[in-house]
C-alpha cells in the first residue's frame, strides 16, 4: 500500500487516493516486473493524471520499459526491467511525478462534471 503524503508542505494526497497496490515479481526471461494501481475518485481524473504522466518517457534507451493505461477510475503502470537499480530508480521518479501532478489537481480543486 502506498500513501502520498508532504507533511512538510501540509499537502495530504489521500484525498485523491485512498490505496493504491502494487506486486513485484520475475518474468519468465528473469526481467523484474513491478505494478502500480493507483483510484482515483473518477475516470476524468484517472485521465488527466495519465495524460499528465505520458510524456515522461524513460530517458534510458534500454533495460526497461514503462506502461501506462486507465481502465475506469484507475491508473495503471507496468514496468519491465533488466536490474534492480534502474526499476528503483524509475519508480521512485514516477511516483515524485505522480505526487506533483496529485497535488496540482487538488490545489485546482475537484473536477465538476459537465
Amino acid at each position: 500500500m502506498f500513501v502520498l503524503t508532504d507533511e512538510s508542505a501540509g499537502l495530504n494526497c489521500n484525498s485523491y487516493f485512498k490505496m493504491a497496490s502494487s506486486m513485484g515479481a520475475r518474468n519468465s526471461v528473469g526481467q523484474l516486473q513491478f505494478t502500480l494501481e493507483v483510484p482515483f475518485p473518477s475516470q476524468r481524473e484517472a485521465s488527466i493524471a495519465v495524460q499528465s504522466l505520458i510524456p515522461d518517457c524513460e530517458p534510458r534507451k534500454g533495460g526497461i520499459t514503462k506502461t501506462l493505461s486507465v481502465s475506469a477510475n484507475i491508473l495503471s503502470v507496468k514496468w519491465t526491467a533488466e536490474e534492480a537499480r534502474i526499476l528503483r530508480v524509475s519508480v521512485g521518479s514516477f511516483l515524485d511525478h505522480l505526487a506533483l501532478v496529485m497535488e496540482t489537481m487538488d490545489a485546482f480543486g475537484r473536477i465538476v462534471q459537465q
